[in-house]
């Protein structure tokens, strides 16, 4: 049993990238941590050695999901996606110290109406207003697609009385157990020799990156100090893809150099998963007022354990006779739909600009 003034959590979703970080912070100041999950991602395992439970749970057994959340101090849900969701956590309004839910920095509309989600090249790209606050526009369509399901998410939970709901809008999220880490796109070239990379827009592109780390520490003092609000959850150094790559290769402790032109990409030579044709920056201001919040790391520092974490985690696969596309499945499909690793295409320009 858990001495009375010990503080309880529960995360919902918690074995993977943002929760794994959140129940490690919370661990380590002392609280009593139930991690909530279906089962298909192993998480922390360096977690078994804090006060760290783990659940099976589905989230949409809402009757499971309201009862293991009653009573916690804090409860973090890292997967909701729609109002249907918002419906069952407003059953835990005056039932929880704290509720933190993960929204996304895609909500926000452009100054032109546009949203990530209706993309479909650089010339409809939004044309956001920098920087970002999260007082501007989000997108309130019917669309059942991810930004408008999660706009509509964040009204609903705001509307419940009694419910202290802290919404959190990450950007490019980075940290280790991440299915999606587009930081792949430098560490796999640095594995495979090479020492150039081209980048289109002089390298000057910013598509705000979220380190799960600094998530965590928002998320705690979210649980401090419960409330209603809405906070942007990113990086407040906001590197530009050319410092993502230099930070990504000085971890792999390599050197690059950096092939810049201007313009936007030559088909696939010049893109990154952070190019985008119009800047997407993201203020960090109200949370440093609101909550007295600094960042816990830098973008360099914070992405070198994300590094470590995925060349570990390729270099076992490999072992087994497996490679990186077994590790990151939606990468793997995201790289051969964009022409991430398109070496071919990128040694000809090398070779034109002689």
């Amino acid at each position: 049993m858990h001495a009375d003034d010990t503080r309880t959590a529960m995360i919902i979703g918690g074995t993977g990238q943002i929760g794994s970080a959140v129940a490690r912070r919370l661990a380590h100041d002392g609280w009593s941590v139930l991690v909530a999950h279906r089962g298909e991602h192993a998480g922390d395992a360096a977690l078994a050695e804090l006060d760290v439970t783990s659940i099976r749970l589905d989230r949409e057994d809402t009757t499971s999901l309201v009862e293991r959340a009653h009573g916690h101090d804090l409860v973090l849900d890292t997967v909701a996606y729609e109002p249907r969701h918002a419906d069952q956590l407003a059953q835990l309004a005056g039932e929880v110290g704290s509720l933190v839910v993960i929204s996304t920095g895609s909500v926000y509309l452009g100054r032109d109406g546009g949203y990530l989600d209706v993309v479909t090249g650089p010339d409809d790209f939004p044309d956001y207003p920098l920087p970002l606050r999260e007082s501007d526009p989000t997108v309130d369509n019917a669309e059942r697609t991810y930004s408008p399901l999660k706009a509509a998410l964040e009204r609903r939970l705001l509307e419940v009385d009694d419910l202290p709901v802290s919404i959190l809008r990450p950007g490019a999220i980075h940290g280790p157990f991440s299915p999606a880490l587009r930081e792949w796109y430098f560490i796999k070239r640095a594995l495979d020799g090479r020492r150039r990379v081209v980048l289109a827009d002089g390298g000057r592109n910013r598509f705000s990156t979220s380190s799960t780390v600094n998530i965590a520490e928002l998320v705690a003092l979210c649980a401090a100090q419960p409330g209603k609000r809405v906070l942007n959850a990113v990086d407040d150094d906001n590197p530009s893809v050319a410092e993502i790559a230099t930070a990504v290769y000085r971890a792999l402790d390599q050197h690059v150099e950096l092939d810049v032109f201007d313009g936007p990409p030559l088909e696939s030579v010049g893109a990154t998963p952070w190019t985008v044709a119009h800047p997407l920056v993201m203020s960090m201001a109200k949370a440093q007022v609101d909550l007295g919040y600094r960042a816990v790391a830098r973008y360099a520092d914070a992405v070198a354990t994300a590094v470590d974490w995925a060349v570990r985690e390729v270099r076992a696969a490999e072992r087994h006779g497996e490679g990186w596309e077994t590790v990151f499945p939606a990468l793997a499909r995201r790289a051969a739909a964009d022409g991430w690793f398109d070496y071919a295409a990128e040694d000809a320009y090398l070779d034109g600009r002689g």
